[in-house]
C-alpha cells in the first residue's frame, strides 16, 4: 500500500478526522500555558492595540462610534481567513508521519486542520463581538445574513487558497517564503483599517481585485445597519475560491505522495 493513499474503497474516515483534530488541539494548545484561550487573547490584544492607536490619530472610525468594534469586524474575518489559509497549507507537513499509515489520507489531514481552526475561529469571532458589544457604547444592531456569509466566504477562501499552496509548497519548499513575502501587505490592503469608499477612485480600482476587501465590506454590512456597499462581489469570490481549490485538489491527487517522499 502507498503511503498516505488508504484503501481503495475509502476517501475520508469520520473517526480518523476527529483523531487528527484531537491531536492538533493536544498538540497547538496543551503544551502552553493558557491553552486554547491564547486564541482568544492574541485577536483581541490586536484589535486593542489598532484601536488604541488610531484613537490617538482620529476622532471616530469610519462607521460608528466604537474602534473597537470597527477593527474587530475587519480583523476578525480576515483572522479567519489567514489561519485557515496558514495552517491548511501546512497540512501535509504536519500530519507526514500518520499519512505513512494507509488508514489517513491528505484529504483527512486537510480536513482536520479545516474544521478545528474553523469551529475556533467563528467561536472567536462570537465571544469577541458579543464582548465588545455589551461593554462600549455601540448602537450596532447585527444583522447575522451578511455575518454568516462573510465567515463562510472567509472560510471558503482560506481552504482554497490554503490547498492550493499545500501543494505547491510541498513541491516546491521555497515557495513558503516567498508567499509569506508577497502576501505580507494583505493586512493592509483588505479594508481592516477603511472602508472601500474611503479610498480615490484609482486605488478602489486596484483593490476590487483582493477578494478580502469583499469579505471585510460584506461583514461590516452586517454589523453596521447604515452600511450598505455596493462594490462588493459574491461571484468573485467564490470564482477564486473554487479555482484555487480545484487546482490544489488536483494538484495533491497528482503529487501527494511525492510530497510524502521528499
Amino acid at each position: 500500500m502507498e503511503p498516505g493513499r488508504g484503501t481503495a474503497h475509502r476517501w475520508t474516515s469520520p473517526r480518523t478526522i476527529t483523531a487528527l483534530i484531537l491531536r492538533e488541539m493536544s498538540t497547538r494548545y496543551g503544551r502552553n500555558p493558557g491553552g486554547y484561550i491564547w486564541a482568544i487573547l492574541e485577536p483581541l490584544g490586536i484589535i486593542v492595540i489598532l484601536s488604541f492607536g488610531f484613537s490617538l490619530l482620529m476622532r471616530s472610525p469610519s462607521l460608528g462610534n466604537s474602534f473597537l468594534l470597527f477593527y474587530a469586524s475587519g480583523y476578525l474575518v480576515f483572522n479567519l481567513y489567514q489561519n485557515l489559509s496558514q495552517t491548511i497549507s501546512k497540512a501535509i507537513k504536519f500530519s507526514r508521519p500518520l499519512l505513512m499509515y494507509p488508514v489517513v489520507t491528505w484529504v483527512d489531514a486537510i480536513l482536520a486542520r479545516f474544521i478545528l481552526n474553523l469551529l475556533t475561529g467563528l467561536l472567536v469571532t462570537y465571544i469577541l463581538i458579543t464582548g465588545i458589544l455589551a461593554t462600549v457604547d455601540s448602537r450596532a444592531v447585527l444583522e447575522m445574513g451578511p455575518i454568516a456569509e462573510a465567515l463562510a466566504l472567509a472560510a471558503l477562501l482560506g481552504l482554497g487558497v490554503g490547498t492550493l499552496n499545500c501543494a505547491i509548497g510541498g513541491l516546491y519548499p521555497t515557495y513558503e517564503l516567498v508567499w509569506s513575502i508577497s502576501t505580507r501587505p494583505l493586512f493592509l490592503v483588505s479594508g481592516i483599517f477603511y472602508i472601500y469608499e474611503d479610498m480615490p477612485q484609482n486605488v478602489q480600482d486596484v483593490l476590487w481585485y483582493n477578494p478580502l476587501i469583499h469579505i471585510t465590506g460584506l461583514m461590516r454590512s452586517g454589523i453596521y445597519p447604515t452600511y450598505h456597499p455596493l462594490y462588493i462581489s459574491e461571484i468573485f469570490i467564490l470564482i477564486v475560491s473554487l479555482s484555487t481549490l480545484l487546482m490544489g485538489l488536483i494538484l495533491l491527487g497528482r503529487y501527494h505522495r511525492d510530497i510524502l517522499n521528499r
